[in-house]
């Protein structure tokens, strides 16, 4: 799939580009700077960007003080912290005011691996998708990071924006049209569909492969939006292969999987397996993490051939 760019790189550069251009985006930061690659923007730009120090309540806080003054901010931690100790303002200033407060929760999923369960961010997703107002984000290589944060910025709006740790396959080019609440198909099947969301999406397109060598073809579907989710995708999709799978590194609980399963269970039942994190995981290699914990290519076909099986 090419080359291999880790997320918080790309957005890094995104966000410094987008300073450039727009002098009403500012930036703050909760002392992890270098690590979400923030602190690219922070150097050329000191005056539009704040270290509030270990303190996400704050930073959240003062960002619907920079929103309220038609600022566009960018808050910026780990995905974890930011739901969690964020998670009060994010709920009652900028979810329920309907702020235009970009929130970029980094390190998602399980790809700040080493620093295991306290730092894993595994039910962010769920938390945001199911305030009021909110816009829910997730990217899957450097390409739709670069284009996500274009988008965003363009709309008004409160955003949670997802973004993982690690490197990922390149899998789009610069001809990808990136648009808010709709989903992608990369690889046409009709046996069954796999619908994944972030990093995760190139195990994905591997396990596809996996199942085109026993006669299976699958749908391969991106999901960038989890809300809005592009439901005349899933619908399509589900009426014209019979099963869905889900792939997400989140847990199988109130994220992207529930999301579909709700769309189907309203419009087409159709049979569904769940690809996630169904508990806490320990520290360790990152590759070596998700096939334990069953995100690898030949777990996906299984649920896949699983999902199949129930038509």
């Amino acid at each position: 799939m090419g080359i291999e760019i880790a997320i918080r790189d790309a957005y890094g550069e995104a966000l410094l580009n987008l300073g450039r251009k727009n002098d009403k985006v500012v930036v703050l930061e909760s002392d992890v700077g270098n690590s979400s690659k923030s602190i690219l923007f922070g150097r050329e730009f000191p005056n539009r960007y704040f270290n509030v120090g270990i303190s996400e309540f704050n930073m959240v806080t003062m960002s619907a003080g920079f929103a309220s003054e038609g600022f566009i901010p960018f808050v910026n931690t780990f995905a974890v912290f930011m739901t969690t100790r964020g998670g009060d303002p994010i709920h009652s200033l900028i979810a329920y005011d309907r702020l235009n407060v970009k929130i970029a929760g980094t390190y998602a999923g399980l790809s700040d691996s080493y620093d295991g369960a306290s730092h894993h961010a595994i039910s962010d997703i769920a938390f945001v998708r199911s305030l009021p107002n909110m816009t829910v984000v997730s990217v899957s290589d450097a390409v739709e990071t670069a284009k996500a944060v274009e988008a965003i910025t363009e709309y008004d709006g409160p955003v949670y924006l997802r973004l993982s740790r690690a490197p990922a396959p390149v899998i789009f080019d610069d001809e990808y049209d990136f648009k808010i609440g709709k989903g992608v198909v990369l690889k046409e099947g009709r046996d069954v569909t796999i619908i994944a969301t972030g990093t995760i999406l190139h195990n994905a397109l591997e396990a596809a492969e996996i199942l085109q060598k026993d006669g299976i073809e699958a749908r391969v579907v991106n999901m960038p939006t989890i809300k809005p989710i592009d439901k005349e995708l899933i619908i399509k999709a589900a009426r014209e292969t019979g099963a869905v799978v889900t792939v997400e590194e989140h847990s199988i609980y109130g994220g992207l999987g529930s999301a579909v399963a709700e769309v189907l269970s309203e419009n087409h039942p159709t049979p569904m397996e769940f690809v996630g994190v169904k508990g806490f995981a320990e520290s360790g290699d990152y590759s070596q993490l998700l096939e334990k914990y069953g995100l690898g290519p030949k777990a996906i076909a299984e649920k896949a051939k699983l999902a199949i099986m129930k038509k």
